[in-house]
């Protein structure tokens, strides 16, 4: 079983600023787009059009287009029949997921940069920013949509409204499709195979001069016996279970090879998300 962690949602290069962290709860915002989509900010549930408007100070209008990739939470749109969490992925980073394996069964955890976020008349920032988990996907099928999607509408019509499946791509375009429960050392959880985080795990670390700085579990630190991550050299890691975080690269996979402490480490991740 691979973990990737993934990083998606705005930053200072897509959106110009932090996705929200709202009573303590992340609220990952969907990058504006120039690309295919029929979706706009205004169209998203929660109120994320005006959110977007007055945290980025009026830069994107809640009328600007954007990109709901990975599409997690069904309240974001109206849902077709059948419908389940998916990610799209193509050219150099989903080059970087099929070099790496990641196929059935892996996890995906999504990953972004959030600032605690309050409104009194608007919408306004506070405090420091930091790197959070804010959701998850395990892997049921890999579909290779390519330059058209025709094919694979047809099989599953209920993907027309993501962005992936919209307008022109190029051959590499493919899309992970969900699970529908969680699968944890070859056994069915009660946890959906798919979703948003409640509380999201802080990956910065406490204290950190830099955001970039995390503090991760040993499994995955190779200088404290994990198996390291890609992107991460290990020049990156520290004796004192922290990782420098690489500013390179969308998708850091990890191939925890069924370790128990892995798997037990996750197991508590989505407990504290129960």
């Amino acid at each position: 079983m691979r973990v990737v962690l993934s990083r998606k949602g705005f930053d200072t290069t897509s959106g110009g600023c932090p996705s929200p962290l709202v009573d303590d709860r992340p609220i990952s915002l969907p990058i504006p787009t120039r690309m295919p989509t029929r979706t706009r900010f205004d169209d998203v549930g929660n109120g994320i059009g005006e959110m977007v408007e007055q945290l980025t100070g009026g830069r994107i209008a809640g009328g600007s287009y954007c990109h709901l990739d990975p599409d997690l939470h069904s309240p974001m749109l109206p849902r077709r029949t059948g419908w389940r969490g998916a990610l799209g992925q193509v050219a150099a980073a989903q080059g970087h997921l099929r070099k790496s394996g990641v196929t059935t069964g892996d996890l995906f955890l999504f990953w972004g940069l959030f600032r605690p976020a309050t409104r009194d008349e608007f919408w306004r920032f506070e405090e420091r920013a930091e790197h959070r988990l804010f959701g998850w996907l395990q892997v049921d099928a890999v579909v290779d949509v390519g330059s058209k999607p025709a094919a694979t509408l047809a099989r599953r019509p209920w993907l027309a409204d993501h962005p992936h499946l919209q307008g022109s791509w190029p051959a590499s375009n493919t899309i992970y499709i969900a699970r529908e429960n969680l699968r944890l050392d070859g056994v069915d959880s009660i946890w959906p195979g798919w979703g948003i985080c409640r509380k999201g795990l802080r990956l910065t670390a406490s204290g950190a001069d830099r955001i970039s700085l995390w503090h991760v579990p040993d499994w995955l630190n190779p200088k404290r016996g994990g198996v390291g991550m890609t992107y991460h050299p290990l020049s990156r890691w520290n004796d004192d279970g922290t990782v420098i975080a690489a500013s390179r690269g969308q998708e850091f996979v990890a191939d925890i090879a069924g370790r128990r402490d892995a798997i037990d480490w996750l197991r508590r991740l989505f407990e504290a998300e129960a």
